[in-house]
């Protein structure tokens, strides 16, 4: 692609994060919102009023659409395999959803595809990409402030009690935390610790028959660095994080505190409604969930984080972040950005398709962070510490 061309991207999937990406990036000065695909045809005619552009019903007709030059796979994790080697295959860049895969052998036929047609891949969006971990992780990385000892992050939400399909509550379909939440933590402490994981020790909990997927976590993670990072997540919507960001939300911007308002409404609505039609309406590209969701007012952030190096620890603040060092405390400011730094997403992908060069978030990244997630689920049953391969 020359430097001064736009990226014609074209989206498969247009559910809740195809929509995300959507809303993130319609503003975005390199990029063309060239095409879309999705199997439901009110989220295809959305599309179309709002982009004036193609909305296909298969992968297979996104694809061979030569106005595309790049993919965004935002479909089911168990199609992300096929959907990612096929754009491949037709010459397409691809980016693709967390996780992954399901299958660290999915992941290297992923990698293998790109390798061979030579095109660019990136795994995301996790909240790695969100500007202040980004330049929190280029602080750690400069070394004044000394050795980064740990990482600890703690997020607690409502996630398991949003509308989901039956696969998304069974964990060997990819339902659940493990693969749907934690790729935002391990992706957010790995950047910071610019190391491989070494081991992971983990306890996960079922909490509610009725949602019978992992739904709680405490995490380890050690370091081939010397550093560790300590991971505690919980989506049972009783205690909300959110509390201490003053009640700024996930992405940026003021909400209302909410005890326990996700369960009590997911208990009345399936009532009359069957819950993964619940989803398409809520989620899907095109309702109200999106009308003006692009704007945001502070940082995203993906609950409590903080860094601990030698000489200071550094915590994400609504506006920047926070530096705890010897003689005090001082901000380093960040402007207000849109959306979850899916621009830091393609960013990567036009710089990788630009410079031939691997984005930070490669595929071998994406594989590596399935790894840890495939280990958090073993070690967690046989509750002991798992050593990762080379």
């Amino acid at each position: 692609m020359p430097p001064d061309d736009k990226l014609r991207l074209g989206v498969l999937g247009l559910g809740l994060a195809g929509s995300f990406m959507l809303t993130a990036i319609r503003r975005h000065p390199g990029v063309v919102i060239a095409a879309a695909a999705d199997r439901h045809e009110a989220l295809r005619a959305a599309f179309g009023r709002d982009f004036n552009a193609p909305a296909y019903d298969s992968a297979e007709a996104l694809a061979a659409d030569p106005g595309v030059d790049a993919i965004y796979v935002a479909t089911p994790h168990q199609m992300h395999r096929d959907h990612a080697i096929l754009a491949a295959r037709r010459g397409k860049h691809v980016i693709v959803e967390k996780p992954m895969a399901l299958r660290l052998e999915d992941c290297d036929a992923m990698i293998a595809a790109a390798a061979e047609a030579n095109v660019a891949l990136v795994v995301g969006h996790s909240h790695s990409f969100d500007p202040n971990v980004v330049e929190l992780a280029r602080l750690v990385a400069g070394g004044a402030l000394g050795r980064l000892a740990m990482v600890n992050m703690w997020q607690y939400n409502d996630f398991l009690y949003r509308p989901r399909r039956p696969e998304e509550l069974d964990t060997a379909q990819g339902g659940g935390i493990v693969f749907n939440q934690l790729p935002h933590q391990i992706d957010t402490a790995r950047l910071i610790a610019a190391s491989r994981v070494r081991s992971v020790r983990a306890h996960t909990s079922v909490l509610d028959p009725e949602r019978p997927t992992e739904g709680a976590c405490i995490v380890f993670l050690d370091f081939e660095s010397g550093a560790a990072a300590s991971l505690v997540y919980s989506g049972y919507d009783h205690f909300d994080s959110d509390e201490f960001h003053h009640w700024i939300g996930e992405g940026g911007a003021p909400k209302a505190p909410g005890h326990g308002r996700t369960r009590k409404a997911l208990r009345a609505a399936v009532r009359d409604t069957p819950e993964a039609a619940l989803k398409s309406a809520r989620y899907g590209y095109g309702s109200a969930l999106w009308q003006g969701a692009v704007a945001t007012a502070h940082q995203p952030h993906f609950g409590v984080l903080i860094a601990s190096c030698e000489k200071a620890d550094l915590k994400p603040s609504a506006d920047g972040i926070l530096i705890y060092g010897d003689d005090g405390v001082r901000e380093h400011p960040l402007p207000a950005t849109e959306g979850f730094g899916h621009g830091n997403v393609v960013g990567e992908l036009m710089q990788g398709m630009r410079s031939g060069q691997p984005p930070v978030h490669d595929g071998r990244w994406g594989r590596h962070t399935l790894e840890i997630c495939l280990a958090i689920l073993r070690s967690a049953h046989e509750r002991r510490e798992i050593a990762l391969g080379a």
